[in-house]
């Protein structure tokens, strides 16, 4: 395959599991509708952001995998045909959970997970409490659409994330995300902030040599520990080999964004702009210390 129409779901959450997905299902199916071939939803789509906050009782909102959302969102895809990228929170014993992206096949199967790898603790998002690090490391996941380097918000932010899932062999970089804005942040450091988020992300686009594609939520969410809550800034979009912008959702409103991606364009980058070629892998020795003193 070497074009893909891929649908972005950028929507706001409630309070309600049932509420959130139904919306996830039927704006999956207007992305199907609109030639979606692969369709990728937000980060935690199925609840309210509910890290603002160090709630033990949060923990009741955590499924396993397959699960009660791997069942209805597999049953879609097979009904539809395409290929869904949801993010749930996981249920992998008492008291072990994880932040995890699961990517179901357009026959219903689950094709493959991928367990968030970096976890956040700064003010609004206390992940930590919840998310147990990743263990299956930066593997790409083969689907029948492609080989997809699916990673998890935080992660975004890590060039070396990126790199691994292009170095084995990932035709597209996914990012399904929650982050927003401080409301009490001035408008001029909201611009800084949402501006260094896209900037990063191109970039991963532009050294590997690969389409981005993240989703964001969108709408304000309260903190329910009685902070300022935070803004999510939607604004989802999908990027090509050179960073370009090939689409970008809305910082308010919800979207449903079907975007045709060439996959072919990558091998023709790659070729002008070698930059796997010339690594000096003899050299980087010490990116596996965590600073240099």
């Amino acid at each position: 395959m070497t074009h893909l129409t891929v649908g972005l779901v950028q929507q706001s959450c409630v309070a309600a599991r049932a509420t959130n997905l139904d919306k996830s299902l039927a704006a999956i199916r207007q992305a199907a509708t609109q030639g979606a071939q692969l369709v990728v939803l937000q980060e935690l789509h199925t609840g309210l952001y509910f890290c603002q906050s160090e709630d033990t009782g949060c923990f009741d909102q955590a499924e396993p995998i397959p699960g009660p959302s791997t069942e209805a969102l597999g049953a879609l895809a097979r009904e539809l045909g395409v290929v869904i990228v949801a993010s749930l929170f996981e249920r992998r014993a008492p008291g072990l959970y994880h932040n995890t992206a699961v990517v179901l096949e357009k026959d219903g199967s689950v094709a493959g997970r991928y367990r968030k790898m970096h976890i956040p603790d700064d003010p609004g998002y206390y992940e930590k409490f919840y998310f147990t690090p990743g263990d299956l490391g930066f593997e790409p996941i083969d689907t029948s659409v492609g080989r997809l380097g699916v990673l998890v918000c935080w992660d975004q932010w890590y060039p070396e994330a990126a790199r691994l899932m292009a170095m084995a062999g990932a035709q597209l970089l996914i990012y399904p995300t929650a982050i927003g804005w401080d409301p009490r942040d001035d408008a001029a450091e909201k611009e800084r902030q949402l501006q260094a988020w896209l900037t990063i992300q191109r970039g991963h686009a532009v050294a590997n040599g690969l389409p981005v594609i993240a989703v964001n939520r969108v709408g304000h969410e309260d903190d329910p520990s009685g902070g300022p809550g935070a803004d999510f800034w939607g604004h989802s979009f999908v990027a090509g080999p050179q960073g370009e912008l090939l689409a970008v959702a809305d910082r308010q409103r919800e979207a449903v964004l079907t975007v045709p991606i060439d996959l072919a364009r990558s091998e023709a980058v790659r070729r002008i702009w070698p930059f796997l070629r010339d690594r000096r892998i003899d050299a980087y020795h010490d990116l596996l210390k965590r600073y240099r003193d």
